[in-house]
């Protein structure tokens, strides 16, 4: 590489060490964007009334499959949104409960349920003005 061209390399490199970037110590960073995932929101509102096991979030939540219920759970037990307790039975007897950092998402996700009551309309219109569009 010829030092002219070196030169205009080292100018890339630093313009994009000097582009805006978000901070790590930013406490955003942190955030767990968890609580937009599709199944958060409905685990938290099945717990809304109390702790319940597995099964039963299975039960309620049709959809989704134990493989991502388990890892919901898990992903959320880690930011301290629900806690687990293992009851020494047999068979084994798992229950989750919301944490008290839990029952404050409720607040959120009541506003996006108005949100999206209020506004399905227009969305569904959207996507559709959109969607007819790109044929």
């Amino acid at each position: 590489m010829s030092p002219v061209e070196n030169v205009g390399y080292r100018d890339q490199v630093q313009s994009v060490a000097n582009a805006p970037t978000f901070d790590p110590a930013c406490p955003m960073s942190a955030f767990p964007l968890r609580i937009g995932e599709k199944w958060t929101a409905m685990i938290v509102l099945c717990l809304e009334a109390g702790p319940r096991r597995f099964t039963e979030l299975r039960q309620i939540l049709v959809a989704v499959s134990a493989k991502v219920l388990t890892e919901t759970l898990r992903a959320m037990e880690r930011d301290g949104l629900v806690s687990r307790h293992c009851h020494d039975e047999n068979p084994p007897r798992v229950e989750y409960r919301l944490t008290e950092l839990g029952q404050s998402l409720l607040q959120l996700i009541e506003a996006a349920r108005l949100w999206s009551r209020d506004n399905l309309g227009d969305l569904l219109a959207a996507r559709e003005r959109y969607d007819g569009a790109s044929l």
